[in-house]
C-alpha cells in the first residue's frame, strides 16, 4: 500500500484501467485510497490505519478481499509515478 503513489494517478489492475487518489493523514499513519474504473463502474474505497496494535484495514462497503486484490494488482502508469 505504501508503494502506491500519493495523490491522483492512473494505472491498471485485473485488466481494467483506473484513476486512483491516495491521501495520507496523521503523518502517514492513516491512508485513504479511492479508485474508479475508467469507462466502467468498478469502485474501490478503503482506509488503512497504522495503529500501535498493528495495521487495520477498513474497506468501505465492500469485501476486504476485493480491496486487498486491487492493492496487490494495481500498477501505476509510469508517467504518473512521483
Amino acid at each position: 500500500m505504501r508503494s502506491l503513489p500519493s495523490g491522483t494517478c492512473t494505472g491498471h489492475a485485473a485488466g481494467k484501467r483506473y484513476v486512483t487518489t491516495l491521501s495520507q493523514f496523521s503523518a502517514g499513519r492513516a491512508i485513504k485510497l479511492v479508485a474508479e474504473e475508467l469507462g466502467g463502474q468498478d469502485y474501490i474505497s478503503l482506509n488503512l490505519y497504522d495503529l500501535t496494535s498493528g495495521p487495520q484495514l477498513y474497506p468501505c462497503e465492500m469485501p476486504s478481499a476485493k480491496v486487498i486484490a486491487f492493492v496487490r494488482d494495481f500498477i501505476a502508469d509510469e508517467s504518473d509515478e512521483q
